[in-house]
């Protein structure tokens, strides 16, 4: 049977880094990146048509975010991820934890309402104000609460691969599409207020932003341990590989464990030197600010001395 649904060869020869690269555009998420890569160059030449500047770092995060979905869902790795676990595995890890950091990096939602004009009546509702309203909607402040996120992401492993469900997704192309969907979608929720790049309904604070960000790792290197030392194969899907690829089922879902183990520790390391450096960026504008204030009750109280001795001048003239 094939298990992918939408053509993939059962007698793929063995996995190699070069096949796995090979371009095999999935046309879902080929359009879905190209029409994202479209419309985030149209708000950042947007703002420059008006005299308005974009940081390039946060473009090139944005596009190097875009490309890593191709990479994962319109390549090599897409067929073989198919039968073999450990290469679905990669895919998973960088859907679900790379890409979203990245394209979060970009600040996709400041440069939105940055690039969308204002409703031309007054009290009219435009896209910009639809998506300021989504943005302090009770909606986003639940899924962004991590009350929500963190059990959200920690699910997404354990319901998925314990349970029937992952092998009901993967008889289909339309089940694969919504379960790379969702990996994307769910590291999205996740690191977005985390990250704290764009604005949101939950922005805590930069100690509670890492806590946030450790809650979920242990879990995360659990599962990958879990399926290290499984004794038996835990999924039917790759139960039984393709004989032509030469691997073991067993062995597969141990390599497959080490890289869900270290990705988990990867993407935090990243997560954590953006946060100290946003930190450290935020703790700089505070301290010009208080400069400026300082600066400012100095003046003032000079220019109350200068007074105060003009007055005594000219009392004694």
């Amino acid at each position: 049977m094939d298990h992918s649904g939408h053509g993939t060869s059962m007698d793929l020869p063995p996995f190699t880094l070069e096949r796995g690269l090979e371009f095999s555009a999935d046309p879902f998420f080929l359009t879905g990146c190209l029409l994202a890569l479209a419309l985030y160059g149209w708000g950042v030449l947007r703002l420059r048509a008006r005299g308005d500047s974009w940081q390039i770092g946060r473009t090139l995060f944005f596009v190097t975010g875009v490309l890593t979905v191709i990479l994962a869902t319109c390549t090599g790795l897409n067929e073989y991820g198919m039968v073999m676990f450990s290469v679905h595995m990669v895919q998973h890890m960088i859907i679900s934890m790379v890409s979203p950091i990245l394209l979060l990096l970009g600040a996709p939602v400041t440069l939105t309402l940055r690039a969308l004009p204002v409703a031309a009546r007054r009290g009219a509702k435009g896209p910009r104000e639809l998506l300021l309203a989504l943005l302090h909607s009770r909606y986003l402040k639940i899924v962004t609460h991590p009350a929500f996120t963190i059990p959200l992401f920690i699910a997404s492993l354990y319901a998925l691969y314990f349970t029937p469900l992952f092998d009901f997704l993967m008889e289909s192309r339309p089940g694969h599409i919504a379960m790379m969907v969702h990996f994307l979608a769910t590291g999205l929720v996740f690191f977005w207020p985390i990250m704290g790049v764009d604005p949101g309904p939950h922005r805590p604070g930069y100690v509670m932003r890492m806590l946030e960000l450790f809650a979920g790792m242990p879990f995360h290197a659990f599962f990958g341990i879990a399926l290290m030392m499984g004794s038996e194969p835990l999924v039917t899907t790759y139960a039984n590989p393709p004989a032509s690829l030469g691997i073991d089922a067993l062995t597969d879902q141990h390599a497959a464990g080490g890289i869900a183990w270290a990705f988990s520790e990867i993407p935090s390391v990243l997560v954590l030197i953006a946060l100290v450096f946003q930190w450290y960026r935020s703790e700089e504008r505070r301290a010009r600010r208080t400069d400026r204030a300082a600066d400012r009750d100095g003046d003032k109280e000079l220019e109350a001395y200068n007074a105060y001795l003009a007055s005594l001048n000219a009392r004694g003239r």
